[in-house]
């Protein structure tokens, strides 16, 4: 019973906290209109990902390439 919980509720944690870091950060649909709601959890990765991408200050020097 505990690994069958397990296995059914994992993928829901991992979505729902992915959610709410896109939430926390205002994010509450793709730019195309998606709510972040109707995505997967690899589609949620990838907004994630741009949004972190996209707050990269590139004008600071600690974040240059080299």
């Amino acid at each position: 019973m505990g690994l069958l919980y397990n296995v059914a509720t994992i993928p829901n944690l991992k979505r729902n906290h992915i959610i709410e870091r896109l939430l926390a950060k205002g994010i509450k649909e793709t730019k195309d209109g998606t709510s972040i709601y109707e995505l997967s959890y690899r589609e949620l990765k990838l907004q994630l990902a741009i949004v972190r991408c996209l707050e990269i200050e590139v004008e600071s020097s600690e974040n240059g390439w080299f």
